[in-house]
């Protein structure tokens, strides 16, 4: 017997809604019933999946009415308001917004790392953000053979992570300069063509921006160890889509770079990118639509014995928000853990 979804999109037209239908077609994820819900400026715009046509409707109370599952990722606000209410109806939420990653009532899921907190989620599970989860899927393995005592990051933040308007204002920033004229900004507080600048999230008394202090918090959350001792620094740069990091990692022991490639080779989810000889490794342009986070550089840090470094590339839009979303809904239905429209034979 296999089972069929009544599903939900909410944030449809959004481009991580947008890749949330692609992947739930590529995989065939099995939906019995779909809606798509956004606001109401985008309601009558109609989306194509599996080559039938769906009119967008808006959001309202009774949208959650006989829905299974709901896949958000319209903005915390939204979740927040939405989110308890698809509960209640009897649905289960998976949310890509901030609104309950820290709740501790709440799982924070990266499949590929701790798959089995969804067990006991209350209807609402949470997606990590981006940064985070292409980092954990790329030290986890490490993270499993010998415990790592400090990380520090840091990010090259694609313009992806703010959104389809964000990925559209680069475009036109860039071409404006090419024709002499002075870019424009209005999704970011300041032009990203041509130019980088610190994450701009709100900044904490202690210089930390909302965006550094989540991967603080979420990779110790996820991990189960609140022990880690974790620092990022956060930067927006000027490419459409993929987010890169360099990682740099402290264990109680030295971790030979020999033992970290052979895990990484084999690691769930991790593509190992690596040619010397050409100082090739991997690149936002090459992760790009890749389900896999591209992994390469690792060596020795020689200021540490017991530190490694290395490089990772992964796609924003995908593993880092929409994949591990579907991963999870793909990991709940496995399980049984959602409850069924009805059962199909097969």
């Amino acid at each position: 017997m296999s089972q069929s979804y009544r599903l939900a999109i909410l944030g449809a037209t959004g481009a991580v809604g947008r890749e949330l239908l692609e992947l739930l077609e590529s995989r065939n994820f099995p939906i019995s019933d779909l809606k798509f819900l956004a606001s109401e400026r985008s309601a009558g715009e109609k989306l194509l999946f599996r080559g039938e046509s769906f009119a967008v409707e808006s959001v309202s109370d009774r949208s959650f009415e006989n829905v299974d599952l709901v896949l958000a990722s319209a903005g915390g606000s939204i979740s927040k308001k939405w989110a308890p209410i698809a509960v209640e109806k009897g649905g289960v939420v998976i949310d890509n917004s901030s609104a309950f990653r820290m709740n501790p009532e709440v799982p924070l899921v990266v499949p590929e790392v701790n798959p089995e907190a969804c067990l006991n989620h209350k209807g609402i599970i949470a997606n990590p953000n981006c940064t985070t989860i292409l980092m954990a899927v790329a030290i986890y393995p490490l993270h499993k053979v010998r415990p790592i005592q400090r990380i520090v990051a840091a990010t090259y933040q694609s313009a992806s992570g703010a959104g389809a308007k964000a990925m559209n204002e680069v475009k036109k920033q860039a071409s404006a300069i090419l024709a002499g004229s002075e870019p424009v900004p209005f999704v970011f507080p300041y032009p990203l063509a041509f130019n980088l600048f610190l994450h701009n999230t709100p900044l904490n008394s202690m210089g930390y921006c909302e965006e550094e202090m989540k991967m603080v918090n979420e990779t110790r959350k996820i991990f189960g160890d609140q022990k880690i001792r974790v620092t990022a620094t956060c930067v927006r740069v000027p490419v459409l889509r993929a987010h890169s990091e360099a990682i740099n990692l402290e264990f109680a022991v030295p971790f030979s770079v020999d033992e970290a490639r052979e895990i990484l080779s084999k690691a769930p989810g991790v593509k190992l990118v690596e040619d010397w000889e050409k100082n090739y490794f991997p690149m936002p342009i090459e992760a790009s639509g890749k389900d896999e986070v591209l992994v390469g550089r690792i060596r020795q840090d020689i200021s540490h014995d017991c530190g490694l470094e290395l490089w990772l590339c992964g796609d924003q839009i995908r593993k880092g928000a929409a994949l591990n979303a579907v991963q999870i809904a793909e990991l709940l239905a496995e399980k049984q853990l959602i409850k069924p429209a009805y059962a199909l034979s097969g």
